[in-house]
């Protein structure tokens, strides 16, 4: 059985104390049918949503951006996750401090990403609902959209110079260095959960408030932004506010996060939580990048139909676009 430092150096899926045969090839097809899941649900919201004008919103490109992150968990790190799992335990890629850091840098840069574009869909959708339309559009120009997405990225690349102590599970048991850096995650984590949350829970109270009727998952009322010669808004771009899809919503994210907040705090103020919970949690986070699609897509009925028009026996992607473009009957 390895002692906890040698585990912590060199696990790369987030494996169990016992790091069994069985726990290591269960967790192979766990990150498998993630990675397969997570890519092509990503892959498909980014394609319909440069493909269909009427998808190209404000909104939208913040959900592409956060597609394009989990990308970068769900395509490029759970794979080989999934392939150094069915290697033997004492193989030299496991080993590789390089290799870890590459390991580390996908998974690092893919969550914060996705975190920032969760906390930009939040606001914008908490300024679209609760400002006046000319706040909206003054703060959601396409120049300003842009430099939102762009330093999404830049902060995420700011941590670089942590990422073997960031994104290691289990080394806040031997460095205590490391200890602090998970701190900070979980303070960051902390924070932009609350802010969003702020963000949601005042959409609900203006709508209940307010006699106008709006989908907050279902946003199709400015589309000038980010995109260029947009088309106006449909006819039915006023709808009733769905309590159920922004609960959902929010219980999903704070399933995914929360625990490894809170493992992150009980290592820091207590004592290291064990590794079985310390890979739940991680676990759980990582599910979002394969999540988070069809948690802001599942509601939304124009993404339904340009779905349902790009599969084989809808109108053929081809047609479809213009067909979309061309407005409601």
């Amino acid at each position: 059985m390895p002692n906890a430092s040698s585990w912590s150096a060199s696990s790369p899926l987030l494996l169990l104390w016992e790091d069994s045969s069985g726990t290591r090839i269960f967790l192979s097809l766990l990150y498998a049918v993630l990675a397969i899941s997570g890519t092509l649900s990503n892959v498909m919201v980014i394609y319909l949503v440069f493909s269909f004008k009427k998808l190209q919103t404000t909104s939208n490109a913040f959900i592409v951006n956060g597609c394009a992150a989990d990308l970068s968990v769900c395509a490029l790190w759970m794979p080989q996750e999934a392939v150094l799992g069915l290697l033997p335990p004492n193989s030299s890629s496991l080993r590789s401090a390089e290799y870890r850091l590459l390991r580390g840098g996908l998974l690092g840069l893919g969550l914060t990403v996705s975190l920032a574009s969760h906390l930009l869909v939040a606001f914008n959708r908490y300024v679209l609902i609760t400002k006046l339309p000319s706040v909206y559009q003054a703060l959601y120009q396409r120049r300003h959209t842009g430099c939102m997405i762009g330093l999404s990225w830049a902060l995420a690349l700011l941590p670089v110079p942590l990422l073997p102590g960031l994104w290691t599970l289990g080394s806040a048991q031997s460095d205590g260095s490391s200890r602090y850096t998970a701190l900070l995650l979980a303070l960051a984590v902390l924070g932009q959960t609350a802010l969003l949350l702020h963000c949601y829970l005042g959409i609900v109270r203006r709508v209940r408030g307010s006699a106008k009727r709006v989908s907050v998952l279902n946003f199709h009322l400015l589309h000038q932004l980010p995109f260029p010669a947009a088309p106006p808004p449909p006819r039915r771009a006023q709808r009733r506010l769905s309590s159920v899809s922004v609960l959902l919503l929010c219980c999903v994210f704070l399933l995914g996060t929360q625990p490894l907040v809170w493992v992150s705090l009980l290592g820091f103020f207590l004592r290291p939580a064990p590794p079985a919970l310390q890979a739940a949690s991680w676990l759980l986070l990582c599910s979002l990048s394969a999540l988070n699609p069809l948690l802001y897509t599942w509601r939304s009925e124009e993404f339904r139909r340009a779905a349902r028009s790009v599969l084989p026996r809808g109108e053929g992607p081809a047609a479809a676009p213009r067909s979309a473009a061309a407005g409601p009957a």
